[in-house]
């Protein structure tokens, strides 16, 4: 592929390009997720609220590539807001090709944009690539392990 990578917010027309891509990722992950959740989510990414879900799509050209979904949630037990970046992927027939990093770079810049710092990393089994990853990126982001 060479047309250029750009990484866009979730909007109301990309439902099947996200389910697509979604579907993917619990295919790849060997997850399953009911459909009435995957519903809820989605309509979640829609909303302005500061505390939903947010969604980004990684397109190369018109091909829908990755996904990742993150959230703005008050810390546990710190008086900070912090964003989890929640799910992560990207087709393995373009991994290598810095559709991951530039999907985590636009999660970090939107945690700077809204007063976060601090982005937590929850990651569903592929644990090596986060890790991987993290340690290329790891300037303002803490890595949890995290399993369904």
């Amino acid at each position: 592929m060479t047309s250029q990578l750009e990484i866009r917010p979730v909007r109301a027309e990309d439902k099947p390009v996200w389910e697509k891509l979604w579907t993917d990722y619990l295919v790849f992950y060997k997850s399953e997720l009911p459909q009435s959740v995957y519903d809820a989510t989605f309509a979640r990414l829609l909303t302005d609220e500061l505390y939903d879900p947010h969604g980004l799509i990684a397109w190369q050209g018109d091909t829908a590539i990755g996904l990742t979904h993150f959230m703005r949630q008050r810390h546990c037990w710190r008086p900070e807001d912090v964003i989890y970046l929640q799910d992560l992927y990207v087709n393995p027939e373009v991994r290598g090709t810095g559709a991951g990093r530039a999907l985590i770079q636009a999660v970090y810049d939107a945690g700077d944009a809204m007063g976060c710092p601090t982005v937590y990393w929850m990651t569903e089994n592929d644990n090596h690539t986060a890790m991987k990853l993290y340690d290329r990126m790891a300037k303002q982001t803490k890595f949890i392990k995290y399993q369904r």
